[in-house]
């Protein structure tokens, strides 16, 4: 998929190359477990070929499966890893905003520390929030985390382009799409059966 870029600044760029064009992805400092865990897998060429297997219109589309690699049509995707999870990284100054990275978990019955799978991500879609709505996510935090508050940047960026904001302090988020969130959308509007689409959309290399 990805092929790892040169920064700018300190910020770690990821591209990746599907055939409706190109996400850059920019990697967060502040969670540096999964900054250099993706950054490893990227460099081991883990994701080449790999499937968006989870597409879900207004939600978001997820990848990195490696039982994903020319799986048959119909085959039942999304269990699969590299054989390790990674601590959770929460950070209240990182929400899933349209475009954010994160990482997918198993579910908290068997994961009651909310460790992130070691290799599968998605990326948000979303849908915009009103400030009620807002209001009563921060409270849902406020359970877990007392005093979360949404700043003011980030309450305008879910009002206006968006987010998931329902899966913000449960997944961590580690990274955004900086260039290329038109592919999000384009991969969205593709039929799906069981939310994989019925046409297979790959990450690759995309040379610099």
């Amino acid at each position: 998929m990805p092929a790892a870029t040169a920064p700018t600044g300190d910020a770690p760029r990821v591209k990746v190359h599907t055939k409706f064009g190109d996400m850059t992805i920019m990697l967060y400092n502040e969670t540096p477990k999964h900054r250099d865990n993706f950054l490893k897998l990227v460099n081991e060429k883990f994701y080449d070929n790999l499937l968006f297997h989870r597409c879900i219109k207004g939600f978001m589309i997820q990848g990195g499966d490696p039982q994903s690699r020319g799986a048959a049509q119909g085959q039942m995707l999304g269990s699969g890893g590299p054989g390790y999870t990674i601590p959770a990284e929460f950070n209240p100054n990182l929400v899933h905003k349209r475009g954010a990275l994160c990482a997918a978990r198993q579910g908290d019955q068997v994961n009651p520390k909310k460790e992130s799978s070691g290799s599968q991500f998605y990326i948000v879609q979303g849908q915009t929030w009103t400030d009620m709505q807002l209001g009563q996510i921060e409270m849902n935090i406020g359970r877990n985390f007392p005093g979360f508050k949404y700043t003011d940047a980030q309450k305008q960026a879910y009002k206006t382009v968006g987010g998931t904001a329902q899966l913000d302090m449960d997944y961590t988020v580690f990274g955004e799409v900086i260039e290329g969130m038109a592919v999000i959308d384009s991969i969205n509007n593709q039929k799906t059966m069981r939310d994989r689409p019925l046409s297979d959309i790959t990450m690759s290399r995309s040379e610099e």
